[in-house]
């Protein structure tokens, strides 16, 4: 059994990356460890900027998330140093994992940001993903600022039928 929690916690995390096929984002891998009780919030920011130092996760941010996915390394170091994991708390990873797969995927399948554009103007940048292919990219560009986060607040919601309606405007 391991004696020092942080690398409990970079083992948990890995852990966890390594048993979704989808990158999990900062605020559901904080979800599970706060509300489990295992670590809190800034331990928890140091272990995966250790992990993310040492390429055992690589990190995709964007203005409102922070993704992250285990690298080749991370496997190799997981499946060397797994077994230190304790059966309760694997458990205890297994089922939140089970009970919350659909949401943790939906939540990191469709994504909304945007950033300042070179004409005074915003660019809206929205993703649908299954798994880590991409099934639609769509970048607009608005004038203000107001309108970009409004965009960003409806794409989750109308994203999937607005991919239909351009699949069957295409396809027809």
């Amino acid at each position: 059994m391991l004696t020092e929690p942080m690398t409990l916690y970079k083992l948990m995390s890995l852990y966890m990356l390594k048993q979704v096929n989808f990158p999990l984002t900062n605020a559901q891998l904080t979800g599970f460890f706060t509300e489990h009780d295992y670590t809190t919030y800034f331990t928890l920011q140091q272990a995966l900027g250790e992990l993310e130092d040492a390429g055992l996760v690589r990190k995709e941010s964007s203005h409102n998330s922070t993704r992250y996915e285990i690298t080749r390394e991370g496997e190799e170091t997981l499946n060397f140093f797994g077994k230190n994991i304790s059966p309760a708390i694997v458990s205890d990873m297994d089922l939140y994992l089970k009970e919350n797969k659909f949401r943790l995927r939906e939540e990191v399948g469709t994504s909304a940001d945007y950033y300042k554009g070179t004409n005074q103007d915003y660019i809206v940048h929205c993703e649908v993903r299954e798994g880590k292919a991409i099934l639609i990219r769509l970048e607009l560009s608005v004038p203000d600022k107001e309108q970009a986060e409004s965009m960003c607040s409806q794409w989750r919601g109308k994203s999937q039928e607005l991919y239909s309606h351009i699949m069957r405007e295409l396809l027809s």
